[in-house]
């Protein structure tokens, strides 16, 4: 069918130089494309009355279409795996140590920076929430050692709401920064679902090289290793155009083929602005990867997740 379709003359509109010329060319050859789309379009039609089998029609979006990347990774690789044993996670993917989380903010929080550790400190389930009280951060990634905790999250903030988040991954790194936007409390979701403290299922998608699997990994390693079913509880990491958008909701099952969502908050997005391989240092820390916009987003099919 796609073989009997018109096709459009192979020209360069750009190559003419008189600007009524090339404006009667554009415009004969936007008509054309109209004319080819509305062809195609028949066609299909008339196959689907025939009963012929017409394949899925898959539309060009900006995610299927991006650039390649040769950080791209395929999963069932085995120097991906060999490479995952003996990273900074191995540890917890090994379950040698549970998680314990430190959430932190800037020093003089204000009230929404405080809700929003609040809100986090339900969405990690094995977490505490303690104020700064004019601590450095190199002293409180210390303290966190002693005490042995496995991450560290400081909330930042700016014009009195939260606008950043430090997650260091303890006792070795690394340390990621990300911006954050369009944060919804758990206060001002419609219809939230209750709290419960069984262990989450966590859904990590479209973490597609090896930049993004770190993240991943980041991120997983902050939950239980083991998700308790029962609770239906699922916290979702969903990677779109290296946006982050973080959902927390509880799942039920209306029939064999049915299941609806109830969200319980809190609701925000993340965008990857660096990540240094160690603990938190400012000055010394050595970067694995730091987003240049002018440099790096040259195209906007270019993605890095």
């Amino acid at each position: 069918m796609a073989d009997d379709a018109p096709k459009l003359p192979a020209r360069n509109i750009s190559e003419i130089k008189n600007k009524q010329r090339r404006l009667e060319e554009y415009l004969k050859l936007k008509q054309e494309k109209l004319k080819l789309k509305k062809a195609k379009k028949k066609a299909i039609r008339k196959a689907i009355a025939n009963g012929e089998d017409v394949p899925k029609q898959i539309p060009k979006t900006l995610e299927n279409t991006r650039e390649p990347d040769e950080t791209m990774v395929d999963l069932d690789d085995k120097e991906i795996e060999i490479d995952q044993s003996m990273d900074e996670f191995s540890s917890y993917y090994n379950q040698e140590e549970p998680p314990k989380v430190l959430i932190t903010c800037s020093e003089k929080p204000h009230t929404w920076t405080i809700r929003f550790c609040r809100d986090l400190k339900l969405l990690i389930q094995d977490s505490i929430f303690v104020y700064r009280r004019h601590a450095s951060l190199k002293k409180l990634v210390e303290e966190a050692k002693r005490r042995e905790f496995t991450n560290i999250v400081v909330v930042t903030e700016d014009r009195r709401h939260p606008t950043g988040m430090l997650v260091i991954h303890l006792p070795e790194g690394p340390t990621a920064f990300f911006r954050i936007s369009n944060v919804k409390y758990c206060k001002d979701i419609k219809n939230k679902a209750s709290y419960s403290t069984h262990r989450p299922e966590i859904v990590m998608n479209n973490f597609r090289t090896r930049l993004g699997l770190s993240i991943g990994r980041l991120f997983t390693s902050l939950f239980q290793h083991d998700p308790d079913f029962r609770g239906r509880r699922v916290v979702t990491f969903h990677n779109q155009r290296d946006y982050i958008f973080v959902r927390h909701h509880r799942y039920e099952f209306k029939n064999e083929t049915r299941a609806a969502l109830q969200e319980m908050g809190p609701r925000f997005t993340l965008r990857l602005r660096s990540l240094q391989k160690n603990t938190f240092d400012s000055k010394l820390g050595e970067y694995e990867w730091i987003l240049k916009r002018h440099e790096m987003e040259t195209s906007r099919r270019r993605f890095f997740l």
